[in-house]
């Protein structure tokens, strides 16, 4: 029965464990991607994350096994974050065993933030497990865009930690991912990472799926234009920007035609909700809160434009911002400061606005004027609208589409495990008319059609 039992596990196909606590699955979108892709591959997927809202502590979906704990209570200050971290930590390592136990794994994948899950893939490589490090955020710059330069003694200290966790995480990995290349040149000059162990995965938009459907007109409010912000919604993120660009539009250049949905939430959705009412926007804003696939798809495809308003700082210089992609794969003009990594997602897609230097306080009023003065353009330019409309669905076909993305994902743990893949393609066609949720695709292999729809969002 023993010897049975050892073949029958070394005959199946190896399993891969994914942690990931910033976020729940499959609201996770590069994650739900990546698990997708391994699970494609042949790949047994287990994921250990968060819940959201009213999610259960295990599910199976598409053959992906999640399995989710309570979050903490929201963090407030360093002891907070501590306190989350710490729950996180001890929840994630309790899973991790039952994981190992019911489906058993041959590699770890940690997602960061934050970088503390080498110290729970240590005993694992003991066993024999390989560990990948998915790194999704540059800690430390989070942590210098969000409270600026380290002065004093004790944010040297916080400092100097999260560049040490980051060290430790760089060197448990067996596998470096990185987002893009400005994190893989920090991972080979600061972690000092071999280049064999690093591959670049993009978190490139699946193009089948995401494309745009006939508009609803109900969610522009009675007004002719709708501009949506998607994403994550803190500190770093410039998203009162929005609401700040839009008061200047309002208030000071007296467009009545105009609303924002703000699709999302955050560490400062409350903060945000408070300044829509003192800047007297009431009438003209919608926050969503969490939002699906279908929300995204109306929202996105009904919108004029699509606002990246993250500023410039260390660290979204160098990141790729997901919204950007997304809403260039739904044929959607995007406005957006001029930022490294979003030049080179965005190309002649997005109207790039100068940002604020960060030596340079008093050129803040002058930055958001320059955002408000290139949105309200566009708006009256809708010949330029419809141009940038056909290169963003092209760009995202062609270039930043996940299938090439999740070909090098894979191949990351088929040199690990000796796998070899054999993947499925997924059954989204883009000759289907109605998609998953009865929504009417644009036909957007015709170039006049999609032309037409990038000028009237109809």
């Amino acid at each position: 029965m023993i010897r049975s039992r050892t073949r029958f596990l070394r005959a199946r196909n190896p399993r891969i464990l994914i942690i990931v606590q910033n976020l729940p699955v499959p609201l996770d979108r590069r994650v739900w991607l990546e698990s997708q892709a391994l699970a494609a591959a042949g790949y047994g997927v287990s994921v250990i994350c968060p819940k959201g809202p009213g999610d259960p502590s295990y599910q199976e979906l598409d053959g992906v096994r999640i399995y989710k704990y309570a979050p903490p209570p929201a963090a407030d200050g360093l002891r907070g974050y501590l306190v989350e971290f710490v729950y996180c930590w001890l929840r994630t390592a309790a899973l991790s065993l039952k994981v190992l136990r019911r489906d058993g794994f041959e590699v770890i994948q940690a997602c960061n933030p934050p970088d503390t899950y080498w110290a729970l893939a240590l005993p694992y490589k003991l066993l024999g497990k390989k560990f990948v490090y998915d790194q999704h955020d540059l800690n430390p710059e989070v942590f210098r865009s969000r409270f600026g330069e380290p002065s004093g003694l004790l944010s040297r200290l916080q400092y100097k930690a999260l560049l040490w966790l980051e060290r430790r995480t760089y060197r448990t990995a067996d596998r470096v991912v990185s987002t893009n290349e400005s994190y893989r040149a920090i991972a080979l000059r600061r972690g000092g990472v071999d280049r064999a162990r690093t591959t670049v995965v993009r978190s490139g938009p699946d193009t089948r799926v995401m494309r745009p459907v006939e508009s609803f007109a109900e969610l522009r409010k009675g007004r002719r234009h709708l501009l949506v912000y998607l994403g994550i919604m803190g500190p770093q993120d410039g998203v009162d920007i929005v609401l700040r660009t839009l008061d200047l539009l309002v208030h000071k250049y007296g467009r009545d035609d105009v609303c924002v949905a703000l699709l999302g939430f955050g560490d400062t959705y409350d903060e945000l909700v408070e300044l829509a009412s003192e800047l007297g926007l009431d009438d003209y804003v919608t926050f969503t809160g969490r939002v699906g696939p279908r929300e995204i798809a109306e929202y996105l495809s009904t919108a004029s434009l699509g606002l990246s308003p993250d500023p410039l700082n260390p660290l979204n210089d160098v990141s790729t911002m997901n919204k950007t992609m997304e809403y260039m794969s739904y044929a959607l003009p995007v406005v957006a400061f001029d930022l490294a990594e979003t030049r080179i997602s965005g190309g002649d897609a997005v109207r790039y606005v100068e940002p604020a230097r960060s030596d340079r306080r008093d050129d803040l009023s002058a930055a958001l004027h320059r955002y408000a003065e290139a949105v309200d353009t566009l708006l009256d330019d809708p010949e330029q609208r419809a141009k940038m409309a056909v290169e963003g669905r092209r760009r995202a076909e062609s270039e930043l589409d996940w299938r090439p993305q999740a070909a090098a994902y894979v191949s990351v743990f088929d040199a690990l495990t000796g796998h070899h893949s054999a993947p499925r393609e997924a059954a989204a066609s883009t000759d289907a008319i109605i998609n998953a949720h009865g929504h009417v695709w644009v036909d957007v292999g015709d170039e006049a059609v999609l032309r037409r729809f990038g000028s009237e969002r109809a």
